[in-house]
């Protein structure tokens, strides 16, 4: 299973309408991870705290409409972005 068809089954939605959302979404997880100081790395994503950590980012914002909700799941990202830009094995060593 592609990690994509992970985030949709995640998200609750299937078929291919919505496949450029959750790729973009999928992208600005990374991104936002990568600005937070934790590694991503590059390609298939394989470790379950990243894998977490992008399913929680895009269940926060694909649209629920129960806004409570919503705004759990974010804070729940944003709790697991913050343990892995703190820990050793996660964190994104900067050489300046």
């Amino acid at each position: 299973m592609a990690f994509t068809d992970d985030i949709k089954t995640a998200l609750r939605i299937d078929g291919t309408d919505s496949d450029t959302e959750v790729n973009d979404l999928v992208e600005a997880a990374k991104l936002d991870l990568k600005i937070a100081g934790v590694k991503v790395g590059e390609g298939e994503i394989t470790d379950h705290l990243i894998k977490r950590a992008i399913i929680l980012y895009c269940k926060a914002n694909y649209g629920y409409e129960d806004v409570q909700m919503a705004d759990r799941i974010e804070r729940s990202y944003i709790n697991l972005k913050q343990h892995l830009s703190l820990s050793g094995e996660y964190a994104e060593v900067v050489v300046t």
